[in-house]
């Protein structure tokens, strides 16, 4: 089969034959993929920015927004059948530990991160998970669209479900950035929270977006130079919540600026940092979250909710020959929504 492979750290991805993945296990699936979602995480790997985190060996098939049909099933399998659409979660986890038995999927003791960590992932026309990582969807559902949720979505979710407490009435979220997940991030904010959404995004044609999704205010300035203009938004107390898309060079410290006293720095983007000081930590009672990937739970909430129209991704497809044009188009900021690879 055709698989996407990063075969050199800073050099183009290669289009490879490789052999087509079977069932090993009772619980494992094997899912045509019908898309797979091109997420920034990918270009770090390709970069090589990830490869101490993850301690990742080459050659190494992309791909964790993921999409497609059940091809085969292990033994042990009886909840899915061949030709079912599914979603895949981007983890393979245990079922067993602490972490799975409580719903937090993602901080399985001995999780996989097909994609990402060795795990060949689905930039490909076929790949293996576990039958615990699929989300069923309704029958006809076409999957190539929906590639995208299962990462930019779901983290989306999960970030926005762990602010709520600080998006009450009368409070304002600033969401920093507004390709895919801050636009699926806009529409979760107003269906999940009363809170008023400010976006900053400097693109034009994303800031419109913003606003066709749902936005209350658009700052139409580069994240690094946002602060003042979020202080006089709220006439100088700052915002109860900043979910940073970006995360890189001067946003973190901006977006610090931009927080009201017992507000949250909820981060998503990365590749910079900020220094912390304490006494204003302790002054103002931040709280700050990291935001991984979502739960299982949250991946099906979150299909329920597109599956009834009430939240939406634009997305642009390439074919899986093109995976290396996709992606430089992808890091020229050059796909408004969310570029999927579709193999044909």
């Amino acid at each position: 089969m055709r698989a996407v492979q990063v075969v050199g750290f800073g050099r183009p991805v290669a289009v490879v034959d490789r052999p087509e993945p079977k069932v090993e296990t009772p619980q494992d699936v094997v899912v045509r993929i019908a898309g797979a979602g091109i997420c920034r995480t990918d270009l770090h790997i390709v970069e090589g920015g990830l490869e101490a985190a993850f301690n990742q060996r080459l050659p190494l098939t992309l791909g964790h927004e993921n999409a497609g049909w059940v091809e085969a099933v292990g033994t042990g399998v009886s909840h899915l059948a061949v030709g079912d659409p599914v979603i895949v979660h981007p983890a393979v986890t245990c079922g067993f530990c602490d972490a799975c038995r409580r719903g937090a999927d993602m901080h399985c003791a001995t999780w996989r991160f097909p994609g990402v960590d060795g795990w060949p992932g689905g930039y490909a026309e076929l790949m293996r998970t576990s039958a615990r990582a699929l989300v069923k969807l309704a029958p006809g559902t076409s999957p190539a669209p929906l590639a995208p949720f299962a990462d930019a979505g779901l983290t989306a979710m999960h970030a926005v479900r762990r602010l709520t407490p600080f998006a009450g009435t009368g409070t304002t979220v600033v969401c920093l950035g507004s390709g895919g997940v801050g636009q699926i991030a806009i529409q979760l904010l107003k269906i999940l929270t009363p809170a008023r959404v400010v976006v900053v995004e400097p693109d034009e044609a994303r800031a419109q977006t913003a606003y066709e999704l749902g936005a209350d205010e658009v700052i139409t300035l580069p994240a690094e130079a946002a602060a003042d203009a979020v202080l006089d938004l709220t006439a100088g107390q700052g915002a109860q919540a900043v979910l940073d898309l970006v995360g890189e060079g001067g946003v973190p410290e901006q977006a610090l600026r931009m927080l009201a006293k017992g507000a949250v720095y909820s981060i998503v983007g990365y590749g910079g940092g900020v220094h912390i000081e304490h006494l204003d930590m302790i002054n103002r009672e931040l709280t700050i979250l990291g935001n991984q990937i979502g739960t299982h739970a949250e991946l099906g909430e979150l299909m329920a909710l597109a599956a009834a129209g009430r939240v939406t991704l634009g997305t642009e497809t390439f074919p899986l020959e093109a995976a290396a044009e996709a992606m430089a188009a992808v890091a020229a900021g050059r796909v408004g929504g969310r570029a999927v690879l579709v193999p044909e």
